[in-house]
């Protein structure tokens, strides 16, 4: 393990990371999430050459996303669409049945889904060119989702649909990959923090990629 990592201040963000999570705060730890791109690796499928995290994604009338990013695949731009919920939010209730908290925050990513399926010229406006979105919605603590139960409900979730669930442990585990195997995050350390809503515009712009795409998906 090297001596440091400059990009970001680990001890600090573990502390605020752990903070967040005891007050089980969804404002405390947007704010952590935002200033630390790092904490998404095990969410990006692609861990070198990443794209930049963008957020607070607004779209509609009163629609928002977390973050986003852009996966360039080979096979075309995949968009992934991200929501964060309370780190100790309930996923399930006594008698086993998903919290109302859960239900509500998987359909509020469904309406996202509908809103670009019936408004295409905006996800063009917002995102330049889309093959296809995926959405990752982050929910509940390792502890809640650590029972038989809740592993084959969560694995037949993330199986028969495209918003996968993971647990707010997703987030802890990067610093511990980070401590222990900095030279993984050189990627990240290219865009350190996630960037302003109003830069992604100028961002898929500048994007040569992006100019063949938008013929090809309109």
């Amino acid at each position: 393990m090297k001596d440091n990592i400059s990009t970001w201040d680990i001890i600090k963000t573990e502390i605020e990371l752990l903070e967040a999570f005891n007050a089980n705060s969804e404002t405390d730890l947007l704010k952590v999430l935002k200033n630390n791109s790092f904490l998404f690796y095990e969410l990006y499928k692609r861990k070198y050459g990443i794209q930049p995290v963008f957020r607070e994604i607004s779209y509609g009338a009163k629609l928002r996303c977390d973050f986003a990013w852009l996966n360039d695949n080979s096979d075309g731009l995949e968009w992934v669409l991200v929501e964060v919920e309370k780190p100790k939010m309930r996923i399930f209730n006594y008698d086993k049945k998903p919290s109302t908290e859960l239900n509500g925050a998987i359909e509020q990513v469904k309406i996202w889904e509908r809103y670009f399926l019936e408004n295409p010229l905006e996800k063009r406006r917002i995102f330049g060119a889309v093959a296809k979105f995926s959405f990752i919605l982050v929910a509940g603590d390792g502890q809640s989702w650590d029972n038989e139960y809740a592993m084959k409900w969560r694995n037949h979730n993330n199986s028969i649909s495209n918003i996968e669930i993971h647990s707010s442990e997703i987030f802890t585990r990067a610093i511990q990959k980070i401590k222990d195997i900095p030279e993984e995050f050189w990627s990240f350390e290219e865009n350190p923090i996630s960037l302003e809503f109003s830069k992604l515009e100028k961002y898929w712009k500048g994007y040569s990629y992006m100019n063949r795409m938008r013929q090809i998906f309109q």
